[in-house]
Order: C-alpha cells, then structure tokens, then sequence
C-alpha cells in the first residue's frame, strides 16, 4: 500500500487547527479548565464547541491508516519499538522538559498549596508542577496504548480477517458506524480526567487501521463528498448553536448521540473531500509532515508563555491577545522546532527523533 498524500495533510492541518483551538481555549469562557484564570471573548468559544467533538477523533482514526502503512514495513516488535521511541518517551520527558511551566503558570493563578509553597521543598514543588504540566501530550499517550491494543488485536486475528470485513465496508454500513462509535464514547473513561477517553479514542484508531486504511472504504463516501459535507457542516452549527455557552467537555456532552453523530459525519466528510481536495504534495506540506508532531508537543507550552508574559504586560483589549498569541506562535514555534531538532539528546526526548531528519 502507498502511502497518501492526502492523508498527511489531513494530519497536519488538523494539528494546525488544534493550534487555533488552543489560542482560544486558554481564554475560554464555558469553564473549560485551563491554565489560565482569564475571562476572553465568549462568542469565539463558539469554534472550540464546533471542532471539539471530532478533531481529535479524526487524528486517532488518521495514525490507525499510518499504523498500516507502518506494520507493512516493518515486523510487530519493531512497530512496538518504534511507538516508545516516538510516543511514550517524547510523552513522559516531555513533562519532565518543559511541563513545568503549565504547573508553574497554573499555580500563578490558582494557589495549588494554599499558602504553604514556602514550606514544600523545590524539587516537590517542580514534580507537581510536572503532573500539571501533562497538556497536549495526553495525545502522544493515548496513541501509544491504541497502537499496543492494536498489536494486542493482530495478535488473536493472525489472518487479519477484521481488515478482510473492514474492506468489505460500504456507504450503508459506514452511516451505521455511528451507532457503535457513540457506544465507544461511552466505555472506558477515566473517572474526572475526560481527555482519557479510552474507548473513544482507540475505537477511532481501530477504525483508522481496519476500515479506512481501504482505498474501496474511501472511495463508498467520496462519491457523496458534498451532501456529506453539507450535512457534517449544518449539524455542526446546530451543535455550535445548542450548547453555546455550555461546558462542551462534561460527560453529558461527550456521551451524547448529537455530539457523536455529528462528529461521526465530519470524520466521513473531511476522509471523503480529502481525496480529491487534498491529495497534493509541495514544499510546505513536505515539511508540516514531517513537523506535523514536533509543531503538536510543542506549540501549547510556547503558546502559554506567549500568552503569561502578554497577560502580565499588555494592558490592551482582549482581541489583541488573541491576534498576538496567534502571530507569535506562528513565528516562534518553528523556530523552537528547529533548534531543537538540531540537538541530538533533546531531539530524541521531546520528538522522538533519533536521526536528524532533513
């Protein structure tokens, strides 16, 4: 199987839109829990209600399409390897590297040791600032125990049958996916720490790897593209408009058939428009390819300072720090990338990079 263009710029714009997500979401108004106690613009929240329910999904089921492209090309132990080398350790060092300042900006506005920090000892301190500092990487975890359970699966079908059942997927059977993929949302959560949806999320990898990683899946929802879109883009303002103002990460939202299925239908539509509209290679989306997971570990950490430092010395209006988080952002992040894509020990830790990529 060839490996598809359209398939790493779905990746990488999504990642770009998990960056516009996060410039909005630390000014959230729906509470929302940040690392910042600052009030923004409610009526921008409307957009991080609007890609909640599928972005991340649709990366899950994206990774599960590269899993099968990546276990053609190598055996099950070297694919196990490859996950710790390029998701556990980047996962956990990345905490230890730079998740403490989360923990410390956090503190800064919400006292996590009601008064007594000059009493706890700095190196206790700078680990619970760690466990603070987790942000975006819960992704980089998560996927390393879809691709485990994966090699778990593949393990019991030696004859690889579910992928046999999964080409076998047409436009009838894919609409009704919905009912088991809302079922998904339902199993597996950890108790007060939503973003561990580990039903969801490995069920959207799997799906990824056995169903959509066919070009035959592809092609059922292609011809239908823009009805698909349509109605993936109306039910996605009717989502938008209807929990307005509401927390759009408690359990009620999140395990909501409206929510699902509306998330359900934008996966579809985005994998159908994709073949045709995205299926394109330059310059720039050679290099967000290979920048597309550097960009995501990196971009939440340099945009909260980015946004600290505005918080504490610009007396402008909320607008403005918006527009200027996203312009700094834009310009700083490859410029972190690149430096520290440049030195060996912190290339392996924070991208899970062993050789200098060119």
């Amino acid at each position: 199987m060839e490996r598809k263009n359209y398939i790493d710029n779905i990746r990488w714009m999504t990642v770009l839109i998990v960056i516009l997500y996060h410039v909005i979401y630390i000014f959230n108004s729906v509470g929302v829990i940040s690392n910042f106690d600052v009030q923004g613009i409610a009526e921008l929240d409307a957009f991080l209600s609007f890609v909640y329910p599928w972005f991340m999904a649709l990366l899950f089921v994206v990774a599960g399409i590269s899993a099968r492209y990546s276990l053609q090309k190598r055996s099950s132990k070297e694919f196990a390897i490859d996950r710790v080398k390029r998701m556990l350790i980047p996962s956990i060092a990345g905490m230890f590297l730079y998740g403490w300042i989360l923990g410390l900006i956090t503190n800064h506005y919400t006292d996590m040791f009601a008064g007594n920090g000059d009493a706890i000892p700095g190196i206790l301190k700078y680990f619970i600032f760690c466990m603070c500092g987790i942000g975006p990487l819960w992704f980089a975890r998560e996927l390393f125990l879809a691709s485990m359970v994966l090699l778990l699966v593949r393990k019991i079908d030696k004859n690889d049958k579910l992928s046999e059942l999964g080409q076998k997927a047409n436009l009838p059977v894919l609409l009704l996916m919905v009912i088991p993929f809302w079922g998904s949302s339902i199993i597996l959560n950890m108790p007060l720490i939503e973003v561990y949806r580990h039903g969801f999320y490995i069920f959207s990898f799997l799906l990824g790897y056995y169903i959509f990683s066919h070009e035959e899946v592809i092609e059922h929802i292609r011809k239908i593209k823009l009805p698909l879109l349509i109605l993936a883009c109306v039910c996605g303002v009717a989502y938008t408009i209807y929990y307005f103002g509401e927390n759009y990460t408690t359990k009620e939202v999140l395990r909501n058939f409206f929510t699902n299925g509306y998330a359900w239908l934008m996966i579809l539509a985005i994998l159908a428009c994709a073949k045709d509209w995205l299926n394109f290679t330059n310059p720039f989306s050679q290099y967000m390819t290979k920048a597309n997971f550097g960009f995501y570990v990196l971009h939440y950490p340099v945009l909260a300072v980015i946004a600290f430092i505005g918080q504490l010395y610009l007396d402008v209006p909320m607008i403005w720090h918006y527009v200027i988080n996203l312009v700094l952002v834009a310009i700083l992040l490859p410029v972190v990338y690149e430096i520290l894509r440049r030195i060996p020990v912190l290339r392996f830790l924070v991208l899970g990079v062993t050789k200098k990529q060119k």
